[in-house]
């Protein structure tokens, strides 16, 4: 069998699966997502148990200014709602990413996104999460999630980002 037969088979059968669930809509056409209104998926941003609820409508990055580490008051108000997300659901543990725009030399911004992580981690255990829970790295300017030379790009990768694992496996 050729290399396109195989993907072609695959893809045929992808869709075919996509089509076993007969009941995924409701009577009226629309998405039946199970239970009453406001019900979610188990595991989708509408559920508030996720890490897709924590990430969407939490949050899971906050911002800081040229060469800072200190938060300002819309990251503290974003760290509280991950606190209080860590604190509810304690089967999850975080590595807080710390990251740094393209300007500067490797060694600064992967000291300056250190200390970026480190003062969400405290931040979010002055508000109670378990310091076990939390740990720290630094990519500095290794990771951009834009790329180009202007402000807008560079405020996106001042950043610090949470990311979120169940606890006990290999977080």
């Amino acid at each position: 069998m050729t290399y396109l037969s195989k993907t072609m088979i695959l893809v045929a059968g992808l869709a075919l699966a996509a089509c076993t669930n007969p009941d995924r809509f409701d009577s009226r056409g629309g998405a039946n997502l199970g239970g009453g209104a406001g019900a979610g998926l188990a595991g989708s941003a509408s559920d508030p148990r996720s890490p897709a609820y924590f990430q969407q409508a939490i949050g899971d990055r906050v911002l800081f200014a040229v060469d800072q580490s200190t938060l300002s008051a819309a990251a503290q108000a974003t760290l509280d709602g991950q606190a209080q997300w860590l604190m509810t659901n304690r089967d999850y543990t975080a590595v807080i990413e710390g990251h740094a725009d393209e300007q500067g030399t490797r060694e600064y911004n992967l000291a300056l996104g250190a200390r970026r992580a480190n003062a969400v981690q405290e931040y979010l255990v002055s508000r109670g999460v378990a310091g076990n829970r939390l740990r720290v790295v630094s990519y500095g300017k290794e990771r951009p999630i834009e790329i180009c030379s202007n402000e807008s790009c560079y405020a996106k990768n001042r950043r610090a980002v949470t990311v979120l694992s169940a606890a006990g496996l290999g977080s």
